[in-house]
């Protein structure tokens, strides 16, 4: 018998925890805003929804695979994350001063197109999607419905996750500003951590 309760508690725990998702809507949220974070936010539900649909339609197949690509998905994704805090760790504060590259570089960052491709190189997301799916979805319900209202429902969780997180970065973003640098510093180095201990590239120095 499908368990909700279980089922309800690990998407809420998991989607609300810290993670990568999380932590860029926060940092690109106390920057410029909870409706400028919007586009972003909006890429990673839809990125999202892709791997529980794809995760639901492959999930025997990515079962079999998940081994054999587990730590080149790891380094892959600890890589992009990190590309994407050291992004965050030397941004700046927009000012009359920046040039337009710059502000181009940081819109691209906030970005729709973003958001969606964060998912794919996001070991958090990858992980959760096979794992809800095997272990709550697929032994009860197989039918294209079911998959399409599952994923529905998992992306609008992430929705209000990662803008829970964006408002509270919204919400203080005078306070913030005054220790910009500070700050862009903490949620870099949160996520570093975030993207290498959920990667597994630490495990390997430990076997």
């Amino acid at each position: 018998m499908f368990n909700l309760g279980a089922f309800l508690s690990y998407v809420f725990v998991v989607s609300f925890t810290p993670g990568p998702n999380n932590i860029m809507s926060m940092a690109n949220a106390s920057k410029v805003g909870y409706k400028k974070t919007l586009d972003f936010i909006l890429g990673v539900c839809t990125g999202f929804f892709i791997i529980i649909l794809l995760s639901g339609y492959f999930n025997l197949l990515l079962f079999n695979l998940i081994p054999k690509v587990k730590i080149f998905m790891g380094i892959l994704g600890a890589g992009y994350m990190t590309y994407l805090a050291f992004k965050i760790i030397n941004s700046k504060e927009k000012t009359d001063n920046n040039n337009e590259e710059e502000i181009t570089d940081e819109n691209n960052l906030n970005s729709f197109l973003n958001g969606i491709l964060m998912q794919f190189v996001n070991p958090k997301a990858i992980l959760f999607g096979i794992t809800v799916v095997s272990n709550f979805i697929i032994p009860y319900y197989k039918s294209n419905v079911a998959i399409i209202l599952f994923s529905i429902f998992l992306a609008f969780v992430g929705f209000l996750s990662t803008s829970c997180w964006a408002l509270f970065g919204s919400l203080f973003n005078k306070f913030l500003s005054k220790y910009r640098r500070q700050f862009n510093m903490t949620m870099g180095l949160f996520l570093i951590y975030s993207a290498f201990s959920i990667s597994g590239v630490i495990d390997l120095f430990y076997k």
